[in-house]
């Protein structure tokens, strides 16, 4: 008998199986789970429905986190030999936020095979406890409003708003059906083959309105003559538009529909399959921002019972710095060449406008692309769809005012001193070989600062690089924030020094002072350079959204004394009020501006001779002090060089 008895005590009780129940259920082990139903319950339910069912309803409403907990069973309860009732408790994250509930499970002692076991009596109210037999979940979903990218005076960079979307009734389109949708895929730059598609979707009858292709709100002339067709009609439907398409498309970058690659990334666990997404410019970078929070309903279809709800939150508006006709003036002025340019407030380090070129039109993410149309600019070397602004590239002669204020600020040059240069090449010594550093003109065998500046001598620069010395060099380029991330919210490549970060010869030393050795700018960190001259010596922080702050915020301060900005914004003037200056012509009459031009020879070697070249200019308006531009243009090596730029970015001064 005592053997017997033993025995017995070790049989699994309810408990046990009820452990051993959501310990698979927390696994979502739905299969083994089915396993542990009473034959009642089976009945009701087959293992392929209760299955699909779980992992559907789960994944319908984006389960994540789920934790099911065994509660304390009541010791009366715990004696039945026949019926047990165990509590237990489901938590879990879904779309529609945290949903918690408590249930109790009914055991029932089943004998199969000479042998009794504790089964569990599921039902639905195990899934919700809302949810009763024949009964089903419903998903809600309400999409957020995207917000606006606005530019500084309020005008929409990137706007959600109505757009109209063509559609055909199929059963509306008469004889001349062919004709019809001939003519249709010629206006909407479609190819007939995309139209006959869409047509033949399985859902589509002789009375539904079957959307072929949004159209842009600026072409409702085109709408017009498309809905004049028979069969052909509109419906307006909210979309993504870009106003200013190509001039501020590296700006505000574009969305697109989201796929399914990016659903796999951690950070979108929150977008569903029907969602849009920001992968360019400020729409990505603002993303969580502009997008908002869906809103989402769970809820027992028949009954409309709510089992959890997220109230959806729009998107909130992005203001920028962005002055949209300056840039817009900018762009115009740079279509048609390779290039970029930044625009800013040096006062405040507002960016007023960032252009590259060649653009595109982000209204093709939206509406479509034509095939032509998409092959072009892929195909473009000059990669349309990649900003200019935020990469970094040799910035030529335009790195010599930086020189001058390390020169200065470390006494190895002062604001009259006179260097004694004699002809148009030197070197240090004839430890260089054949190397030597090369100036315009020789017509100066006594140079200071102003003059140097004047007629960009390569000669004086490259000495006070060497006399500087390569360690206090590199610190004053640090000052100006070389190898160092920018601060600014559109994400930009930090200016090199050199290739590892090391300047260790006289020669990538000289080199470097006039801007030919290894160093490498962006657009955006050259403007912000200059900002100290007119900043009282300070570098100010750049800004792309618009705030109240009307004080400035600098990155670092005192790169330079007062004195020493006066005086290289002397010799900037000359740069351009001289005749002997390297950006005087062409003379733009009306403007008060300080500026330097800059040519960066692309060559494999001193004697390549095929080697390209990039222009550079950087000018402020000293008078006013409200406006700094920076512009590099590749390619210029037949067009005049660095003239060429200067031709293109003085005008823009005016008036």
């Amino acid at each position: 008998m005592f053997v017997v008895l033993v025995g017995c005590s070790n049989e699994p009780t309810a408990k046990d199986r009820m452990n051993e129940y959501v310990s698979k259920w927390n696994k979502e082990n739905f299969s083994s789970m089915y396993a542990q139903l009473s034959n009642d319950a089976k009945k009701s339910v087959s293992k392929k429905t209760f299955v699909d069912r779980y992992k559907n309803i789960y994944e319908q409403v984006g389960t994540t986190n789920l934790k099911v907990t065994v509660g304390k069973q009541s010791e009366k309860d715990s004696d039945n030999k026949k019926t047990q009732h165990i509590p237990y408790k489901v938590t879990m994250d879904t779309k529609a936020g945290k949903v918690s509930f408590n249930g109790r499970a009914t055991l029932v002692n089943e004998k199969s095979n000479d042998h009794e076991d504790w089964k569990i009596n599921w039902n639905p109210s195990f899934i919700f406890s809302q949810l009763k037999k024949g009964q089903t979940i419903q998903v809600l979903t309400t999409d957020a409003v995207r917000g606006n990218i606005l530019d500084r005076n309020g005008n929409a960079l990137a706007i959600t708003e109505s757009v109209p979307e063509i559609g055909i009734v199929p059963g509306q389109l008469g004889k001349g059906k062919d004709k019809v949708l001939d003519q249709t895929a010629k206006k909407l730059d479609m190819s007939r083959d995309e139209i006959d598609k869409q047509l033949s979707a399985s859902w589509v009858t002789d009375d539904s309105f079957v959307p072929i292709k949004k159209v842009k709100p600026d072409q409702m002339d085109l709408v017009k003559k498309l809905t004049s067709q028979k069969g052909i009609s509109k419906r307006d439907v909210d979309s993504r538009f870009y106003p200013y398409g190509e001039a501020a498309a590296h700006v505000t970058g574009y969305i697109r529909p989201i796929t399914a690659e990016d659903l796999k990334k951690p950070e979108n666990k929150n977008y569903s399959s029907t969602d849009s997404i920001g992968v360019a410019g400020l729409e990505n970078v603002y993303e969580n921002q502009l997008r908002g929070q869906t809103g989402w309903t769970i809820l027992v279809r028949e009954t409309k019972t709510v089992i959890a709800k997220k109230d959806v939150k729009n998107g909130k508006d992005v203001k920028t710095t962005i002055d949209i006709n300056l840039q817009k003036k900018i762009y115009n002025q740079l279509k048609g060449d390779s290039g970029a340019s930044v625009a800013l407030n040096p006062k405040t380090g507002e960016a007023l406008a960032l252009v590259s070129s060649p653009s595109y039109d982000p209204n093709g993410f939206v509406f479509g692309w034509n095939d032509k149309t998409w092959k072009k600019l892929n195909d473009d070397p000059n990669r349309p769809f990649s900003a200019k602004f935020n990469k970094i590239y040799a910035p030529g002669s335009t790195i010599k005012p930086i020189t001058a204020a390390i020169g200065l600020e470390n006494g190895s040059i002062t604001v009259d001193g006179k260097k004694k240069i004699s002809g148009k090449e030197w070197q240090k010594d004839k430890s260089w070989g054949n190397y030597s550093v090369t100036r315009v003109s020789s017509r100066l065998s006594e140079v200071d600062l102003n003059n140097a500046l004047i007629t960009s001598d390569n000669i004086y620069f490259a000495q006070t690089a060497l006399d500087t010395g390569a360690n206090k060099f590199i610190q004053g380029l640090k000052q100006f924030g070389f190898a160092e991330k920018v601060p600014f919210e559109f994400p930009t490549q930090e200016s090199s020094i050199s290739n590892d970060g090391k300047i260790d010869s006289d020669i990538l030393l000289a080199d470097s002072g006039y801007g030919q050795g290894q160093i490498e700018m962006s657009p955006l960190h050259l403007a912000v350079s200059y900002t100290p001259l007119i900043n009282n010596g300070n570098l100010v922080k750049p800004k792309l959204i618009k705030d109240d702050e009307t004080t400035p915020s600098f990155w670092h301060r005192q790169v330079m004394s007062q004195s020493e900005a006066d005086a290289i914004t002397k010799g900037l003037k000359g740069v351009i009020e001289s005749p002997n200056g390297s950006a005087h012509d062409p003379v733009v009459k009306g403007i008060t501006v300080a500026g330097k031009t800059g040519t960066a020879e692309l060559k494999k070697s001193k004697e390549d001779k095929k080697g390209t070249e990039n222009g550079w200019f950087v000018g402020f308006d000293y008078k006013n002090q409200n406006l700094l531009i920076s512009m590099m243009i590749q390619d210029v090596k037949d067009r005049h060089g660095s003239h060429y730029v200067a031709g293109k970015a003085k005008p823009l001064f005016k008036k």
